[in-house]
């Protein structure tokens, strides 16, 4: 349930709006805190790439993280600027990129008009649908302890979804369990795109901790974190075969179901240290 405590002028990426129904039995009226979703366009050097259903929060954050995790860029530094502009119908990212990054989108873009849950709606053959993902370099070790100390410290880290229970969250843990970044988004995949953005933009490296994401763990969000360098993807939800077939051709540890002390782990064991 969500707490109804905190002001929706202290949260960005929400709005308050008037509401009434029943709770406890009993009639009532009142506002009520609610996540905002709009149309975000990527464009990149004036030509326009992909529509995303986000949260206009951590924008800059999204471009880069939406612009490595899909191959866009290759690092922070071929990200020249990022300038954002708002309308009537949503918002544009504006970004400059590298000459070589451009002509590599160019030869390789994908025809994407706009992106669901699944992400990959506009696709426009198999081949482009499930991209290689490259085989994450490190192999980091987690215990189950510091898993569970990042699942307890997430619930009061996601401020946005205590304001309006509709969003999901990626952190990034370090090997104790601690939060050290952590975005929100309507969408998943948004989320964990923000957190690369913002941990390419911080210069914090992904060689020694883990993601965790709120959410189920599906194909993207592997290949999202192995394009992050990321060795180690803790979900509170379900992975889908696809998710777990890409962890291991990844080296990628797939953590699955994690809430409290339970987890199931199904992408390489032997980097996942049980401690009772």
């Amino acid at each position: 349930m969500k707490p109804e405590q905190l002001p929706a002028q202290h949260v960005q990426g929400c709005n308050e709006v008037a509401t009434s129904g029943l709770r406890a039995g009993k009639q009532f009226s009142g506002v009520d805190q609610v996540a905002e979703e709009m149309p975000v366009a990527m464009e990149f050097n004036d030509i326009s790439h992909a529509v995303m259903l986000a949260t206009p929060c951590d924008l800059e954050d999204f471009a880069l993280g939406f612009a490595l995790s899909e191959g866009i860029v290759a690092t922070a530094a071929d990200l020249y600027s990022v300038e954002v502009v708002e309308s009537e119908e949503g918002i544009t990212l504006r970004q400059e990129i590298s000459g070589a990054s451009f002509a590599r989108l160019k030869q390789y873009r994908r025809n994407l008009a706009g992106r669901t849950g699944c992400g990959l709606c506009g696709t426009e053959s198999l081949a482009q649908a499930v991209r290689p993902v490259e085989r994450v370099g490190h192999d980091f070790h987690i215990d189950t302890a510091a898993i569970g100390r990042g699942l307890e410290a997430i619930r009061t880290a996601q401020i946005l979804h205590q304001a309006t229970g509709a969003v999901h969250a990626a952190a990034w843990c370090d090997a104790t369990g601690e939060i050290r970044m952590l975005r929100e988004d309507v969408g998943r995949h948004n989320a964990l795109d923000k957190l690369v953005g913002a941990l390419a933009l911080a210069g914090m490296p992904t060689d020694s901790g883990f993601a965790l994401v709120t959410s189920r763990a599906s194909y993207e969000m592997v290949q999202k974190a192995a394009a992050a360098g990321m060795a180690i993807l803790v979900a509170i939800s379900a992975p889908t075969t696809l998710a777990i077939n890409t962890a291991l051709a990844a080296n990628i540890a797939l953590v699955g179901f994690a809430r409290e002390r339970d987890i199931v782990v199904y992408a390489h064991p032997e980097r996942v240290r049980f401690s009772t």
